[in-house]
């Protein structure tokens, strides 16, 4: 059972924005901000956050906080994360996604299911991972991906991230489905960039879905449209399906 503060698709939108929790599960092609910013012109309320960023590319869920419910940003953040994907063997590219043009093909005929198991026990624990470069990351106070756009050599530490769970659902061609449990701080696009490293093919991310944040779960997220409806009507039931 969720706190009274946290609204679903199934509970409606609260009866006052002085304090509110939304679970919300981005489109494809927003920004998380872009979230933010929709909610602004349909809410009666400007003080908002999300805890944890999705790249536009990715969909799924962010849990947004209204009002003084933004005081509790750290706890949502610190919660961990689940996601579905699908990384593509044998191409690589600058932003371990499809965001940017491929830059190198290797063969990847060869790689079977088995090869893809045998890596899951030096991908899940304590590793150490390297962001991308096209990433909202700072350095000497300017996001990384404006000195990769810029065609800037920027040398990016590596760090050690938790990830909890890794299964690989099927493997289609060159498409390999995945499931993800992780801690903050992971990035899904160089672990899939370094799953390629690993076979010997490259890789890189092609479609990523958050769908999970600690016990929150996407099937009970509103999507912006739900929650512009629902206040634009006054309702405070249960979204009509």
């Amino acid at each position: 059972m969720h706190p009274p503060e946290v609204y679903t698709r199934t509970s409606g939108l609260p009866s006052s924005w002085e304090q509110a929790i939304l679970l919300v599960d981005k489109p494809e092609g927003w920004t998380s901000f872009d979230v933010i910013r929709y909610l602004r012109r349909h809410l009666p309320v400007r003080k908002m956050g999300h805890a944890g960023t999705l790249d536009p590319m990715a969909t799924g869920l962010l849990i947004i906080l209204v009002g003084k419910a933004t005081r509790k940003m750290s706890l949502f953040m610190e919660l961990d994360k689940t996601y579905e994907g699908t990384l593509r063997l044998g191409q690589e590219t600058p932003s371990y996604d499809a965001e940017t043009p491929v830059i190198a093909e290797y063969p990847w005929e060869h790689v079977t299911e088995e090869d893809l198991k045998v890596l899951i026990p030096a991908f899940t624990g304590t590793i150490r991972q390297r962001p991308p470069v096209y990433s909202a990351l700072k350095v000497k106070g300017e996001r990384l991906y404006k000195k990769a756009r810029r065609g800037e050599a920027v040398e990016v530490a590596e760090r050690d991230v938790t990830i909890y769970d890794l299964e690989f659902l099927s493997k289609r061609g060159p498409d390999v489905d995945f499931r993800v449990r992780c801690a903050r701080g992971t990035y899904i696009r160089s672990l899939a960039h370094d799953i390629g490293q690993a076979l010997g093919t490259g890789a890189h991310l092609v479609a990523l879905r958050r769908t999970a944040i600690g016990p929150f779960r996407v099937e009970e997220a509103f999507t912006p449209e739900e929650i512009a409806r629902l206040a634009q009507n006054h309702t405070e039931g249960c979204v009509q399906k």
